[in-house]
């Protein structure tokens, strides 16, 4: 981290503030006493660092925690809001990669691979019901899925830079 002052004040200044709120027995905001609520402020506080600090690799662990902790309070409360955790934490580690990209011009690839992976996994049973193509072929690769994925990665792991 470039610039030490900003991750520990802002840490610092959000704990403060919900303690300050917990013991101070303000009921208006008593569904934002939870631990979900820490997880916002150490994504915050993540953001901040690399937005302040110039510190852009803070963007993607930022947004990750952040974002986990907001599906964690939105989840249930909000009609629209989807259940899926494993799908939206894809979601939330592809707009990482964008905000991270929109600053180093890096991981863009990244991001695309995450964001369809996501919608797969967020939309996969109604666009299924959609199309109705499930039911013989698809299932069996449907199954196999997850060792392409292992595949692909390999690749990536092993193949030889130019």
């Amino acid at each position: 981290m470039k610039n030490q002052r900003i991750f520990p004040g802002i840490i610092l200044i959000g704990l403060g503030a919900y303690l300050f709120l917990q013991q101070s027995g303000f009921t208006a905001l008593q569904t934002l006493y939870s631990w979900p609520t820490l997880l916002i402020i150490v994504g915050v506080a993540f953001l901040g660092q690399g937005y302040s600090a110039n510190d852009y690799e803070s963007i993607l662990p930022g947004v990750i925690i952040a974002g986990f902790g907001l599906h964690y309070h939105l989840a249930g409360k909000i009609l629209f809001w989807p259940n899926n955790t494993i799908g939206m934490l894809v979601l939330f580690i592809s707009i990482g990669f964008f905000l991270r990209f929109q600053k180093t011009n890096n991981g863009l690839f990244q991001a695309f691979l995450f964001l369809v992976l996501a919608l797969l996994l967020l939309f996969y049973d109604k666009v299924a019901e959609y199309f109705g193509l499930l039911q013989n072929g698809l299932s069996l690769a449907w199954k196999f899925w997850p060792a392409v994925i292992i595949l692909i990665g390999i690749y990536f792991l092993f193949r030889k830079k130019k």
